[in-house]
């Protein structure tokens, strides 16, 4: 005992000089920052001065002396003037006149502590029941003012409880030490030294509680602690009870004393092992905890920012165990109810369900049909979850009971199934394995479920959308290589066509007939390599180039269209570049036969090749009908747009890509009614070579 004093002596000055300083801060805080509005910021900048007054008092003639009672009487009285200060700022100051007598009975028993100090100052001392007196009458002004505090916030509508809650909370703060301290006073016939020296530093806490509660941010601020550190302290508490109470246990086997404490006391501490080693670690006991701490300590089962997050991080994340998109889709909106498994069941054709993924899930047998079309359309129309433990008690929302397959009722451990709709359209649906700590599911687990499962549909769909875009675009990819074998095939049939009629006029003509036969080789040998060139449209795979000599190109052009229309070359310069000779070819087959098929009869195209020093140039000019300056802009080479009955319009596009592929040009300059000219350059063979990383372009481009 005379050690507690000695450190109670000791407390006493530095823990009532901190509470002076905290309540002097305090009250300069309501000064500055108060809401000078109220009916109580008089009252509370009083409050705080008054337990000022009071450590101060402690501070410079110790906590036991008689102007630091004089001054505990200055602050109750002043912290009671409080009390009823918030009932007035409350507005209830007229309606609540019951409580003005016991703030009166209040006053008059303090008011009685000062009588008692009289009475020992002018007696020197207190008679044997003055001691017990003096407690009484403290403890009867804690408790009305406690009951007072109660009828306060009990009877506060729900914006005034914003308002009054901390400067409450702070008086009832200081009334309940007072209370405590009387009580342990009143039974052991003394104050306890260390209570009774940190009365000051507690006052001053709760001064600065009062006042933060003055100001007007007060109603809108609030302490809300997330879920995380929640669980994680009560798993400290959980922690903490278990090692307090091994050591209670030990301590009071201890008293026993000899063989019989210490064999208990060592057979007590292996079983406390054995308990923690099986109790903590256990994943059940952790959602027991949390379970509990979200039923008893929040409004709301979930952290809705937590589970949104968790939610977006699972579905994009690459991989998760090599998991597949429709897995991961399974264990996002699983982990939202802590389910340890679940199925993705989608609809086909006949709008019937199917088994589509499973996660976590192995052992359940599914039928190859799920469910029938008719469930399929119960959940489209309703969006209805549901709970399959309603379904097994035969509790029916919306027909769904003649629906439910049998299977999936019959599981045990199915527990929900959660409809997936987008634009009013089931995707599919998702059952739920029953959570390890079980439990009913509520109206908190179908709004966020029913959210959940929006989005996730909205994610199915498009991986939906994206593979239809891919099979689409395989077809296109099909498509235009058929394109370009029709055109092809036009191309050849045009002029078959055209040998067919000048042979009707020119059949007698050795040299026609001579260029006839010319045209027909390269017409078969045309149709025969064309199956072969197939496989180049849309192939990634580079194109071998060789060099070619552009004016002998043209030359063997020239002959080859004689028979069909006139062809000439104006001039034919010699001049080397890297080509396939095949494709260059093939785009100026597609030139000469627009600038063909744009011509009279009897007007010749006209061909001509030069160059410069870095490139070679190939003109194809035609006197015909022209295009307008817009079609040459917007149309020209765009696919499937034409100038001519019936084209495919596809010629141009090949050609310029294929001319591109070899790092070369197109240039067009048009006129209606005057005609065409086609200009195309190509980097000349030695520039090509000289080129860095020539090849690789030149597959991208082939690409």
């Amino acid at each position: 005992m005379l050690g507690l004093e000695i450190i109670g002596v000791n407390a006493g000055f530095p823990a009532h000089l901190i509470g002076a300083v905290l309540s002097t801060g305090a009250g300069l805080y309501v000064v500055r920052y108060g809401d000078r509005s109220r009916a109580d910021w008089r009252a509370m900048i009083s409050a705080c001065a008054a337990i000022a007054v009071w450590c101060l008092a402690a501070v410079i003639y110790g906590v036991s002396a008689a102007p630091v009672e004089l001054a505990a009487t200055l602050r109750n009285l002043a912290l009671i003037t409080l009390i009823f200060s918030l009932f007035a700022a409350d507005g209830r100051d007229e309606s609540l006149k019951p409580t003005r007598p016991l703030v009166a009975a209040l006053v008059l028993v303090q008011l009685c502590q000062p009588a008692l100090l009289i009475i020992k100052a002018q007696f020197g001392f207190l008679p044997e029941f003055g001691f017990e007196i003096a407690v009484l009458f403290k403890m009867l002004v804690a408790i009305g003012a406690l009951v007072l505090l109660h009828n306060l916030y009990a009877g506060a509508a729900a914006s005034s409880r914003n308002i009054i809650r901390r400067s409450a909370v702070g008086l009832a703060g200081l009334f309940a030490y007072e209370l405590n301290l009387a009580t342990i006073a009143w039974l052991a016939g003394a104050y306890p030294p260390i209570l009774l020296a940190l009365h000051g530093a507690f006052g001053g806490l709760m001064a600065a509680l009062i006042a933060f509660g003055a100001s007007r941010a007060a109603g809108e601020l609030h302490f809300r602690p997330s879920r995380a550190v929640t669980f994680q302290t009560l798993s400290l508490l959980v922690i903490g009870s278990y090692i307090l109470i091994m050591t209670l246990a030990t301590r009071s086997l201890a008293l026993l004393g000899g063989d019989i404490a210490r064999t208990a006391q060592a057979l007590l501490l292996v079983l406390a092992l054995l308990a923690a080693l099986i109790w903590l670690p256990s994943q059940r006991l952790r959602d027991r905890v949390r379970v509990l701490a979200a039923k008893h300590l929040f409004q709301h089962r979930y952290d809705y920012r937590e589970e949104w997050l968790r939610f977006t991080r699972t579905i994009g994340r690459g991989s998760i165990h090599d998991a597949s998109f429709s897995e991961r889709a399974i264990k996002a909106i699983a982990d939202i109810t802590d389910s340890p498994a679940g199925l993705l069941l989608v609809p086909d054709e006949g709008a019937n369900l199917e088994l589509s993924a499973r996660w976590n899930w192995a052992t359940l047998d599914v039928p190859a049909i799920a469910g029938d079309y008719a469930l399929s359309g119960l959940l489209e129309r309703h969006a209805h979850i549901l709970d399959l433990d309603e379904v097994r008690a035969r509790t029916d929302h919306h027909g769904e009971l003649e629906h439910v397959p049998e299977w999936l009722s019959e599981a045990e451990d199915a527990w929900a199934l959660v409809p997936l709709i987008h634009f009013d359209r089931l995707i599919g649906a998702i059952v739920l394995a029953r959570p390890r700590i079980e439990r009913r599911l509520d109206w908190e687990d179908f709004d966020l479920l029913r959210v959940v499962g929006q989005q996730l549909a909205s994610y199915l769909a498009e991986q939906a959308g994206q593979q239809a875009l891919m099979d689409a675009s395989r077809f296109d990819e099909f498509n235009r290589r058929m394109a370009f074998v029709m055109h092809d095939i036009k191309n050849l049939a045009s002029q078959l066509s055209l040998l067919s009629a000048n042979a009707q006029k020119h059949a007698d003509n050795p040299d026609f007939r001579a260029d006839m036969l010319i045209t027909l080789r390269n017409s078969s040998e045309k149709l025969s390599s064309l199956l072969a060139r197939l496989g180049r449209y849309g192939s990634a795979q580079a194109q071998e180039l060789v060099e070619v000599d552009l004016a002998m190109l043209l030359r063997a052009l020239v002959d080859r269209f004689r028979a069909v229309h006139p062809v000439q070359l104006t001039h034919a310069e010699k001049v080397i570049v890297l080509a396939n000779t095949e494709s260059l070819e093939q785009a100026l087959v597609h030139l000469i036969q627009n600038a063909i098929d744009a011509s009279e009869p009897d007007h010749a195209v006209l061909l001509g090749v030069d160059a410069d020093a870095l490139t070679g140039r190939i003109e194809i000019i035609d006197s015909g009908k022209g295009m307008t300056p817009e079609f040459v802009r917007t149309g020209l080479f765009k696919p499937f747009v034409s100038s001519k009955e019936n084209g495919f319009g596809i010629g141009a596009m090949e050609a310029r890509e294929l001319i591109r592929a070899i790092d070369g040009r197109v240039a067009v300059e048009s006129r209606e009614g005057i005609g065409t000219r086609f200009c195309i350059t190509i980097p000349r063979a030695v520039v090509a070579r000289s080129r860095p990383d020539n090849a690789s372009l030149q597959q991208e481009r082939a690409a």
